[in-house]
């Protein structure tokens, strides 16, 4: 199944940045930040589809002592 088929518009762009930007495991994870500045969306919106990302089981979530990481499972 396609992620197009699982997530939204912009849980897609946010996806495929992640993807380009070789967020790819735990040790290239990359802050929520950094994607908002690659996609060019409202930081909320990036965070509401990361979350949409991890609900779904796309991407992870891992907390760091300043900012949390972000990287795909999928």
């Amino acid at each position: 199944m396609a992620i197009e088929d699982e997530v939204g518009g912009n849980a897609v762009k946010v996806y495929k940045a992640m993807k380009e930007m070789a967020m790819l495991s735990e040790e290239k994870m990359g802050t929520a930040e950094r994607v908002t500045q690659s996609v060019r969306l409202p930081k909320t919106m990036v965070m509401n589809a990361l979350q949409e990302l991890q609900s779904k089981g796309w991407a992870r979530r891992k907390v760091r002592e300043k900012a949390a990481g972000y990287y795909l499972v999928k």
